[in-house]
């Protein structure tokens, strides 16, 4: 049975007025050098439980301190009271075994044989904190997820809005993720809009802005 959509009309009228910013900031995506990718994944360590404007300005300090080249000590920037990232001791932690092991990130995100839901299998499994919705998010950031859906809450609540998925889910098994992952995506080809700029358009709706 064919699942009806609600409000579309309302989603494209947001995406055509805000469809030129969108398309900007996902070029600029595809754009960021690989030398910042380090830090774009150190962002999306730090985002879970946090908000992505902290993250944001966390990750700016780390890479103003070059962090990945020196012994910077990150709890330091991570508990700020300016931009307070929570959990700051344990994703601290994660920061630094990150730093360990960021050439096999590096080996595995350049390697043309794998594509993008292989390189997330990846990096969900071997990269402590990382979890399927972070490493989306990290694949975004750096032009790379090819139509893999970052399924945050906020996300969520606009698939239950639009008649994709009945109810918020409580939790998010693997299974899960995939099942409504793969229903986003019908719905963004149903309005002929990637699932990129829906994301952006969703996000902008509630916002007023785009932050990566």
């Amino acid at each position: 049975m064919k699942r009806r959509y609600k409000h579309t009309d309302e989603l494209r009228k947001q995406y055509a007025e805000r469809a030129e910013e969108i398309r900007a900031v996902l070029g600029s995506y595809r754009a960021v050098p690989a030398e910042k990718y380090f830090y774009e994944l150190c962002f999306c360590l730090m985002t879970p439980q946090s908000s992505a404007a902290n993250a944001f300005d966390a990750q700016k300090q780390l890479e103003a301190l070059r962090f990945r080249e020196t012994e910077t000590d990150p709890e330091e920037i991570l508990r700020r009271g300016d931009f307070y990232i929570r959990f700051h001791k344990t994703k601290a932690k994660r920061l630094i075994r990150l730093k360990s092991m960021f050439e096999d990130v590096m080996s595995v995100i350049a390697n043309p044989k794998l594509s993008a839901f292989e390189k997330r299998e990846w990096l969900a499994s071997q990269i402590d904190g990382l979890s399927y919705k972070e490493a989306t998010h990290f694949l975004r950031n750096i032009g790379m997820n090819d139509g893999l859906a970052i399924l945050d809450v906020h996300i969520l609540r606009c698939l239950v809005k639009h008649g994709v998925i009945g109810e918020m889910p409580p939790s998010l098994s693997k299974s899960r993720y995939l099942e409504i992952e793969a229903s986003f995506q019908d719905f963004a080809s149903s309005l002929s809009v990637s699932v990129d700029e829906l994301d952006l358009v969703f996000w902008s709706a509630a916002t007023g802005f785009i932050l990566k």
